[in-house]
């Protein structure tokens, strides 16, 4: 990538127009990728997170994508100070936070997550709740402190998931996005490294969509036809970057295709690279082939703004400021719809104004020492 800045009108242009999901209009196509902060002591997102948000959303972002929040199942986090979606409290947290972002004239949609076989038994909020996930393994494929999951068990985390669902439509949410992403729970029944079973939830790539497909048509189900309902999902996972779910495109549609069908009004295929061909003999991206593969909208995310390796970053190491012309060009031929701008935008909270007026000069080149305020 290089580090050459485009005109200011063709920034302005190409990221200023407006897109529908569903029911749902975004005034431009700048997001803010989920990241999560741990931030809210309890569970419970307090003034600061609201203003978090808010602060970009007045700086131009058309759509925040909150961190990860847990939906109410007793083994879905791993940490007291990752938000929560469900008690009193939280949700009460939660509708100041929406009131904000709106205020500031941005939307805004929860990411509702369950962490899986990530989590360890004896890790807050609920220490003596067992780590549950398809077959009982860790992403290296090792038998963790946890168990594999029973009816009772899928039952309880799709009712976990709708209701969280229809209490962002209640307190004033957009939408909602469906953590399916880096290895947590939905995506460890997506992969066939860590979805051994042998019931109708485990074999093929259509049979280990089946929970996902069942969480989303729960969650249809729960809210307003007109609200919109994201999932997102990715090949690599945590500590195991070279991981994919498919290796074709057919591979992939037998994937995206159920959830679909089960009403997923837009897909965000998070890689961390966007700029990478995801399969041989083309130039699309990953988000690019589920538009192509799906007829959905899509999000494509991954080092936006930035030039320096996601991983290194995140261990310390700062990044420079990178080009947008590629990203202006996939958007000016529509491979997708949104962009969702992470450590950029964690970095420099004015970062989609600078970008839409064409000040990039001004923009700050990401720290790693970002993560440790709520700047």
């Amino acid at each position: 990538m290089t580090t050459t800045a485009p005109s200011a009108s063709r920034a302005a242009e190409i990221l200023s127009r407006p897109v529908t999901l569903n029911g749902l209009t975004v005034p431009n196509r700048i997001a803010m990728a989920p990241m999560t902060r741990m931030f809210s002591p309890g569970g419970v997102p307090g003034e600061d997170v609201a203003s978090y948000y808010s602060r970009r959303a007045a700086a131009g972002v058309g759509l925040i994508v909150t961190e990860g929040t847990y939906v109410g199942h007793e083994s879905a986090g791993q940490s007291d100070r990752v938000p929560r979606f469900h008690g009193g409290e939280q949700l009460a947290g939660w509708a100041k936070v929406a009131e904000a972002v709106h205020a500031a004239g941005g939307t805004i949609v929860p990411q509702l997550w369950h962490v899986g076989m990530v989590r360890e038994q004896g890790e807050p909020p609920y220490a003596d709740a067992p780590a549950v996930g398809p077959s009982g393994l860790r992403l290296d494929g090792t038998e963790g402190t946890g168990r594999a999951m029973t009816r009772s068990d899928l039952d309880d985390v799709i009712g976990a998931f709708a209701a969280a669902a229809a209490d962002a439509e209640r307190i004033g949410f957009d939408g909602v996005e469906l953590h399916g992403a880096h290895g947590y729970l939905l995506d460890q029944f997506l992969w066939a490294g860590t979805n051994r079973r042998t019931d109708a939830y485990g074999g093929d790539p259509v049979a280990r969509a089946k929970f996902a497909a069942e969480i989303v048509a729960a969650v249809r189900e729960a809210v307003s036809a007109e609200f919109p309902v994201i999932f997102r999902y990715s090949q690599w996972k945590l500590d195991a970057y070279e991981a994919r779910l498919a290796g074709t495109p057919e591979e992939l549609e037998a994937i995206l295709a159920p959830l679909a069908a089960a009403g997923v009004d837009a897909f965000h295929a998070s890689t961390r690279r966007y700029w990478l061909p995801e399969f041989d003999g083309s130039d699309l991206n990953l988000a690019g082939w589920t538009k192509k593969l799906t007829g959905r909208p899509t999000l494509t995310v991954g080092s936006v703004g930035l030039d320096g390796d996601f991983v290194r970053a995140f261990a310390g190491e700062g990044a420079a400021v990178g080009s947008i012309d590629n990203l202006l060009d996939r958007l000016e031929r529509d491979e997708f719809d949104l962009v969702a701008v992470g450590r950029a935008l964690l970095q420099d909270p004015e970062w989609a104004a600078k970008v839409l007026e064409g000040r990039f000069t001004d923009l700050a080149p990401y720290d790693v020492a970002s993560l440790k305020t709520l700047s």
